[in-house]
């Protein structure tokens, strides 16, 4: 009996065993609650491509008559921006990995702020021209450095869920666009368009701020050997501290850093600015890195290829083509674009964790594919009946153009930025995201350079045809080579992409040379 005293008095002193979930509940609604404000923030940079692609649309209208310019010099206008952006993407893996992936969020929206302003004061042409390649660097950056820190940030079990909110600001962004385009519209033609983009500077202010409160990327503390600061940061946003020590153990193994150094401050080999890494994805990849390489760059083109910047930046000239002939009902018809957009793409971060990443892509995919055919099929008919008002028609094409953005939204828009944020190995991990940049924005830049052109060659409905069509041969792609990624840490997708079977067989290679020299 005296030898279960101390232990009843120890669990008296605890209190009831019912309250420890009580005690230990609040925490990881706290740690869940940082990792979402740090995710937030970060994501907030993608706003400022929304803004510039939402408010271009309705801009492009008036700039057209205020400034004279040809349909050829809008439809460079509003794509070149892609292209712009490549100077920034390209170069903000190297950036990252140099001076942190939050002060590269800082960079970004800093630039972003300089072209905005440019833009909003172009008195001709030309200077809104080079205002737009400013804001194109900094969207670059943007694009490619929200997703990467919020993966490098998030726990496994919420990844997909945070690292889809880059989606989620794009779209919110374009529909603070169509709204502005909607609210300016009405100011004389000289000031409507100019105010229209000179506000876009006012989000990358208050990101420039808040992102200072954010904590850096604990892989990007541990690539530069400080351990002690990586420690507090995945303490800060892992639900468990047995998680965080696990996911720190990760991390060092994937950094060459012995488990068993708790130092705060280490000595590292300096790789991490970039050097070797386009070798190791271009000239000498593995099979693993380069089915990663290959999925990212696929996942990003077929994104773009299927037509969704054509019809976001081009949906006013889209729907007058339906019949829609007023400006103010085109401008508000676009902002019920934009609504739905954000609508689905916000139901779209619930069900990632919980559905999986293939199931969502494919069955987006496969509405892409019957909305954009429905969407040519309508535009045909009205092409074909030009003087005549055919209600069903127009109706099947409005209807058209929202389901297609509501099927990209809960599937294809933000799971390319969380696939193509986390399959990369962490020493590849920057410059590899900033590959699948390049190639999302190349494309885009060149269906949206071409889009007016085309529809002039091919019909407007003969586009979304060929659309579709992209769109069934992104579907095979997809069924065919892309893996399933929900609750992997980001240090187990080497293995998942065939790591493992690489290093097996290199085993059985080295075991079959060593019994052969035994029997020699």
């Amino acid at each position: 009996m005296s030898d279960r005293k101390p232990e009843a008095t120890k669990v008296a002193s605890q209190g009831p065993s019912v309250s420890l979930p009580y005690a230990v509940t609040p925490r990881l609604r706290r740690n869940k609650r940082f990792a979402f404000a740090c995710a937030m923030l970060a994501s907030m940079t993608s706003i400022l491509l929304g803004y510039d692609i939402g408010v271009m649309s309705g801009a492009a209208i008036f700039i057209k008559d205020d400034l004279h310019v040809s349909d050829t010099q809008i439809e460079i206008l509003l794509g070149i921006l892609n292209l712009y952006s490549l100077v920034g993407s390209l170069a903000a893996g190297r950036t990252s990995d140099w001076i942190g992936r939050r002060y590269t969020i800082v960079f970004a929206a800093v630039i972003f702020f300089i072209g905005a302003i440019m833009m909003g004061l172009a008195p001709n042409y030309a200077f809104l021209m080079v205002g737009r390649f400013v804001a194109g660097v900094g969207v670059g950056y943007a694009l490619m450095i929200a997703p990467v820190y919020t993966a490098e940030v998030a726990p496994a079990s919420s990844r997909g869920f945070l690292t889809s909110f880059p989606e989620v600001f794009i779209n919110s962004g374009i529909l603070l666009g169509y709204v502005s385009n909607f609210a300016f519209a009405r100011l004389p033609q000289h000031l409507n368009w100019r105010l229209m983009l000179g506000v876009g500077a006012i989000p990358s202010v208050f990101l420039g701020v808040g992102v200072l409160a954010m904590p850096e990327s604990p892989r990007w503390l541990v690539m530069q050997g400080q351990i002690g600061a990586a420690k507090e940061v995945l303490a800060k946003t892992s639900e468990t501290p047995e998680e965080a020590e696990e996911r720190l153990l990760d991390i060092k193994n994937v950094a060459g850093i012995p488990a068993d150094c708790n130092d705060d401050v280490v000595a590292v080999q300096k790789q991490s600015h970039g050097e070797g890494v386009w070798k190791e994805l271009f000239l000498r990849p593995t099979p693993s890195v380069r089915r990663v390489l290959l999925s990212a760059i696929g996942i990003h083109f077929f994104q773009q290829a299927s037509g969704i910047d054509s019809v976001v930046l081009y949906s006013p000239r889209v729907f007058k083509k339906a019949g829609i002939e007023n400006n103010n009902k085109l401008l508000g018809t676009t902002v019920a674009v934009g609504f739905t957009k954000t609508l689905f793409i916000l139901v779209a971060t619930f069900m990632l964790d919980r559905v999986g990443r293939r199931p969502l892509l494919l069955s987006s995919t496969g509405g892409m594919i019957v909305s954009l055919a429905s969407l040519g099929f309508g535009l045909t008919v009205i092409d074909h009946h030009p003087h005549g008002q055919l209600p069903w028609a127009i109706g099947l094409s409005i209807a058209s153009i929202l389901a297609y953005v509501a099927f990209f939204s809960i599937g294809l828009g933000p799971i390319t930025w969380v696939y193509s944020s986390e399959i990369f190995p962490l020493r590849l991990r920057a410059q590899g995201a900033s590959v699948g940049v390049v190639v999302n924005r190349v494309t885009s830049g060149v269906i949206t350079m071409t889009f007016i052109s085309l529809y002039k060659a091919i019909t407007i409905g003969g586009s979304f045809f060929l659309y579709a069509g992209v769109a069934a041969v992104a579907w095979v792609f997809f069924f065919t080579y892309l893996k399933e990624t929900r609750g992997k840490t980001l240090e187990e997708m080497e293995n998942l992409f065939g790591k493992k079977t690489e290093e097996k067989k290199d085993g059985e290679v080295q075991m079959t040379g060593g019994g052969s020299n035994g029997k020699d």
